[in-house]
C-alpha cells in the first residue's frame, strides 16, 4: 500500500504541474440536438442532465459523437472500448457482455445479483446482463462516465455509467443508406430516414448485420461457430408544440439468431488434431437439444423490446422538469458446449427472462450563481436465468472421475472412447443413458430514490458541487433445480448439485443507503479547468439463495452477501485552448465486501472476497495542427486489485477480472477536400491492452498476454458528401488473441478458451440526402 501512497502523491503533483489541453470550442447551438455533437473538437454532454461541454464537468468523462464513430469504424461498443482508457467490453455473446471500467466488471446473469456499471439507453438504465447489449446504430452520441454516479445514474452505477443517446428527429427531410461487404461474407445493410417539421418530426433508423462463423466446427449437425445474424430496428417520435416542451417517443427491437461460441478445449482434442483455441473446433452438443436445451443447434435466440417516452418542459423561467418513463422486456435462450469437445458431456443452455421498468421524475434549476436538480426515480425487475444440462450418463461418468481404468474420455485420434463407458459400467444392459437437469435462479426487484444535486457558483472561476441519493429497495430471490440421481451410480451425477423436489425456495430482504458525491471545479485560466471530486458508489446486497440438505432434508440456502460500497478520490485538469485538446486525471479506490462470482458445478454466486482497491490514471489528448489532420492518443494505467491481506483468503493480491495494467490508443484522422466537392479521409489507429485474467484466483493458464490491434477505416467522398466509399480492416495484422477463458468447463475442470476476432476487412458504400 505505500508504494501506491508514494505514486498517487507523485501523479497528484504531476497532476498540478503539467496541464493536458482541449482545443477551443465554438458556442454551443441553440438546438439541442444539434448541440449534441462534435463542435470542433469539443462534445456537448448532458452527463450532469444538463448540456455541458465535457470540458465543463467536474468529473472524469470520455465522450463519443455518431460522427467520430465512423471515422474510426466502430459498430459496436466493445470495438469502441479499445479507444477509451479506462473501459474495457468483452462480448462473448450478445446475451453475456462483460462491461469494465477502470478494472471493476459487471457482467453476472443471475437474476439476483445486482449489477455495477449502469448502461444507459436513452436516459433509461438497462443494465440487467442478460437484456443490456445494445446495438449502437444511428447514435448522436456516447458517453463513458467513470466513477461512482448514484446521483445522476442510479445506485447501479457503482463504479460508472455508460449512455447511449440515440439520434433524435429533426425538422427537414434527410436520409442514409449504407451497406458493406467483407470476408467471411459479412454483410451490413443499414441507414435512417428523417422527416419532419418544428412541430413534430419522425426518425426511423435500422441495421442488419449478417456473417459467417469465423471458428470452423467439424460437428457435421452444427453451423461454423460465431456466425452472426442481427436485426435493430428503432423509431424515434419528436413533438414540439412550443419551445418550452418537447416529447419524445423511442421504440427499439433488436434480434440475435447468432451461431454458437466457441468454447474450445485444450486438453480434449478433435480429429484434426490437439485442442487448440486458434484452430479448428468440434462441438456436437446435445442429440436431444431440442427437447432438453431449448434449441436444436448451438446458438443464440434472442429478442428485446424497448420503449422509451421523455418529457422535457421549461415550466417557468430558469426551471425545467424532465419525465423519463421506460420499459424493457428481454428474452433469450442460448446452447452452448461447456466441455469444447465432440463428448455428449457438458452440453448447457442459458434461458434469460424479464422486464424492467422505470420512471424518473427531475426538476432542473439553471441561475447565473447556482443550477441544481432533485426529483425521484422508481424502478423494478421481475426476470429469471433457467440453465438445463445435457449429458449422456456413462460419458459424464468417465470424462469427469475415470471410472473404467485406461479408456480415455477423447482419444488423441479425436474419437469420443467415453461413450462406451455406460455399456461397460451397466455390463451391456444399455448403451446410452440421457441425463438432464436444469436451476433456475429468479428476481424480483424494486428501488425507490430521492436525489438532489447542486452546484454553487462561487465565481467565475470557483463551482461547487454536492449531491445526495437516499435509497430504499427491496430484493426478493427464488431457487428451483431438479437434480434426479444417476441411474448407473445411484447417487447425484455432479457433486453439490440439489434437487428440491419441485418446491421453489423464496427469501427476501429490504435495504437503505445513502450516495453522496462532492465536487470542485476550479478554472485556472480561459479554458484551462482542473477539478476534484470524491463520491460513493454501492453495489446492492445479493439474496444468495440455493439449496442444501441437512441432516438428510433439503432445505433451502440462503446467504446474504453484504453490500460492496467504494469511496472514489480523483483529480484532474482539463483544458480547451489552441490546437490541443486533452484531460488528464488520477484517482484512488477503496473497496469493502467486493463481491466476485464463482462458479462451481455449474451454478454461480456471489460471495465477498473481503477488501480491495484501485489505483490509476488516464489521459486523453488530440492535436489538430491543420483543419485536415487530428491526431489522437489515450492511455490508461491501474494498479488495482484484491488487497493482500490474510483475512482475503484464496483472493489476497488478486488482480481484478478483467483488468489490464495499461491500455491505449493512438492514431490519426485525415479528411481533406480535394475539389469539385470531394474529400479523401483516413483514419488509421493502434490499440493496446496488457496482460488479463479471466478468473479470480488468478491462474496464469487462464489469462492473455498483451495484445496490440492495428485498425484503418478509409476512402474517398464526393458529390459534396452525397456518396462515400471506403475501405475497412480491423486486427489488420491478424493477430490471435483470446477474449475469454475459463469458462463453465473451468468448474469441472476442463476450462475452455474462446478466440478474439481475425482480420476482418471490406468495404463499404454510403449514399446521404
Amino acid at each position: 500500500m505505500n508504494r501506491r501512497l508514494r505514486l498517487l502523491a507523485l501523479l497528484l503533483c504531476g497532476t498540478a504541474a503539467t496541464p493536458v489541453l482541449a482545443q477551443t470550442a465554438p458556442a454551443p447551438a441553440a438546438d439541442p440536438v444539434e448541440a449534441a455533437t462534435d463542435l470542433g473538437d469539443t462534445i456537448i454532454v448532458t452527463a450532469q442532465k444538463i448540456e455541458q461541454r465535457a470540458v465543463d464537468v467536474p468529473i472524469t468523462i470520455s465522450a463519443t459523437s455518431g460522427a467520430r464513430l465512423k471515422q474510426l469504424g466502430v459498430s459496436d461498443l466493445d470495438e469502441l472500448s479499445n479507444y477509451i482508457p479506462g473501459l474495457n467490453i468483452q462480448e462473448q455473446s450478445a446475451n453475456n457482455p462483460g462491461i469494465v471500467i477502470r478494472g471493476i466488471t459487471s457482467d453476472s446473469g443471475s437474476a439476483q445479483q445486482a449489477p455495477r456499471i449502469t448502461l444507459y439507453y436513452n436516459g433509461v438504465d438497462i443494465s440487467r446482463s442478460r437484456g443490456s447489449y445494445q446495438d449502437i446504430y444511428d447514435v448522436e452520441r456516447i458517453e463513458v462516465i467513470k466513477g461512482p454516479q448514484a446521483t445522476l445514474f442510479g445506485t447501479a452505477s457503482a463504479v460508472g455509467a455508460i449512455s447511449i443517446i440515440s439520434a433524435r428527429p429533426k425538422p427537414g427531410l434527410s436520409g442514409e443508406a449504407y451497406g458493406s461487404y467483407g470476408n467471411y461474407d459479412a454483410t451490413v445493410l443499414g441507414g435512417f430516414l428523417n422527416v419532419g417539421s418544428d412541430k413534430i418530426a419522425a426518425r426511423v433508423a435500422f441495421a442488419w448485420k449478417k456473417r459467417d462463423g469465423y471458428v470452423t466446427n467439424l460437428a457435421p449437425n452444427q453451423d461454423d461457430l460465431y456466425r452472426q445474424d442481427q436485426l435493430g430496428i428503432r423509431g424515434s417520435l419528436r413533438f414540439t408544440p412550443s419551445e418550452r416542451f418537447t416529447a419524445d417517443l423511442i421504440l427499439t427491437y433488436d434480434r440475435q439468431r447468432n451461431s454458437g461460441t466457441p468454447f474450445i478445449s485444450r486438453v480434449l482434442p478433435t480429429t484434426a488434431g490437439p485442442g487448440n483455441p486458434f484452430g479448428v473446433a468440434h462441438l456436437g452438443g446435445s442429440p436431444v437439444s431440442a427437447a432438453v436445451l431449448g434449441a436444436e443447434k448451438l446458438g443464440l435466440n434472442r429478442d428485446v423490446y424497448d420503449a422509451n417516452l421523455t418529457f422535457s418542459w421549461d415550466i417557468a423561467d430558469d426551471w425545467t422538469l424532465t419525465m423519463v418513463n421506460g420499459y424493457r422486456d428481454f428474452n433469450s435462450n442460448e446452447v452452448f458446449d461447456a466441455d469444447g469437445s465432440a463428448a455428449w458431456y457438458l452440453e448447457f443452455a442459458e434461458e434469460a427472462v424479464g422486464w424492467q421498468a422505470s420512471h424518473e421524475t427531475r426538476f432542473a434549476y439553471n441561475s447565473e450563481s447556482f443550477r441544481g436538480s432533485f426529483g425521484w426515480n422508481l424502478f423494478r425487475e421481475d426476470s429469471f436465468q433457467r440453465v438445463p444440462f445435457s449429458t449422456e450418463e456413462g460419458t459424464y461418468l468417465q470424462c469427469a472421475a475415470r471410472l473404467v481404468p485406461g479408456l480415455a474420455c477423447i482419444n488423441s485420434a479425436g474419437v469420443v472412447t467415453a461413450s462406451q463407458a455406460t455399456a461397460i459400467l451397466t455390463r451391456g444392459a444399455a448403451t446410452t443413458i440421457p441425463y438432464s437437469s436444469t436451476f433456475e435462479n429468479q428476481g424480483k426487484n424494486d428501488s425507490y430514490s430521492m436525489f438532489a444535486d447542486g452546484t454553487w457558483i462561487a465565481s467565475p472561476s470557483l463551482e461547487l458541487t454536492a449531491g445526495i441519493r437516499a435509497l430504499i429497495e427491496k430484493r426478493r430471490s427464488g431457487f428451483i433445480a431438479r437434480a434426479p440421481n444417476s441411474v448407473i451410480t445411484g447417487a447425484p451425477l455432479i457433486p453439490g448439485q440439489i434437487d428440491t423436489g419441485g418446491r421453489t425456495f423464496r427469501n427476501e430482504d429490504s435495504f437503505q443507503a445513502f450516495l453522496p458525491r462532492f465536487n470542485v471545479l476550479y478554472r485556472f485560466a480561459p479554458g484551462v479547468n482542473g477539478f476534484a471530486t470524491v463520491s460513493k458508489g454501492r453495489r446492492s446486497p445479493t439474496v444468495n439463495l440455493g439449496a442444501a440438505r441437512v441432516n438428510g432434508v433439503v432445505v433451502a440456502n440462503s446467504q446474504a452477501v453484504p453490500e460492496e460500497n467504494v469511496w472514489n478520490y480523483e483529480v484532474g485538469l482539463k483544458a480547451a485552448t489552441g490546437i490541443f485538446s486533452g484531460s488528464l486525471g488520477v484517482y484512488y479506490q477503496t473497496y469493502d465486501n467486493f463481491q466476485v462470482t464463482v462458479t462451481e458445478n455449474a451454478v454461480t454466486r456471489t460471495v465477498s472476497a473481503g477488501s480491495a482497491s484501485n489505483l490509476g490514471v488516464e489521459a486523453e489528448v488530440q492535436v489538430q495542427p491543420t483543419s485536415w489532420l487530428n491526431i489522437f492518443a489515450n492511455v490508461g494505467y491501474i494498479d488495482g486489485g484484491i488487497d493482500d491481506k490474510a483475512e482475503n483468503g484464496n483472493f489476497t493480491g488478486d488482480k481484478f477480472r478483467l483488468q489490464p495494467e495499461v491500455q491505449g490508443a493512438a492514431g490519426f484522422t485525415i479528411d481533406a477536400p480535394i475539389g469539385n466537392g470531394a474529400r479523401i479521409f483516413a483514419t488509421p489507429s493502434v490499440t493496446y491492452r496488457s496482460r488479463i485474467f479471466f478468473e479470480v484466483p488468478n491462474n496464469p493458464l487462464i489469462s492473455q498476454k498483451a495484445v496490440t490491434l492495428v485498425n484503418l477505416r478509409a476512402g474517398v467522398a464526393f458529390a459534396d458528401d452525397r456518396i462515400e466509399i471506403a475501405g475497412f480492416a480491423r486486427n489488420l495484422t491478424n493477430q490471435d488473441y483470446l477474449l475469454d477463458a475459463g469458462n463453465t468447463g473451468g468448474s469441472f475442470g476442463i476450462p475452455t478458451f474462446i478466440p478474439g476476432e481475425p482480420r476482418f476487412y471490406g468495404v463499404q458504400i454510403t449514399g446521404r440526402f
